[in-house]
């Protein structure tokens, strides 16, 4: 079972990296893209995944490029609309 979850949270953060650069070749090609068509993307995709499939391992050595974690898309709209939904963002 934790081998299950160690890989399950491996595909996730694959795929989040995936759609984070992704996400960054839109906006610099010009795309307006909002945090509402972000919240519609899950980072739980499974179809590209082959479970039994043959994978090479001779990769392995090669290091990665370094990740960039800025994201330029503006949140607070969302964040303001939870809290308001929540009932948090009125003044008691």
């Amino acid at each position: 079972m934790k081998f299950n979850s160690l890989l399950a949270n491996a595909v996730i953060f694959h795929n989040a990296l995936d759609i984070a650069e992704i996400v960054r070749q839109l906006l610099e090609e010009g795309w307006e893209i909002s945090p509402e068509d972000l919240a519609h993307i899950s980072p739980y995709l499974t179809e590209h995944i082959k479970r039994f499939g043959e994978y090479s391992t001779h990769e392995l050595g090669i290091e990665p490029e370094a990740y960039d974690p800025k994201l330029d898309v503006d949140f607070t709209p969302l964040r303001d609309q939870d809290l308001t939904t929540a009932g948090l963002g009125q003044a008691a």
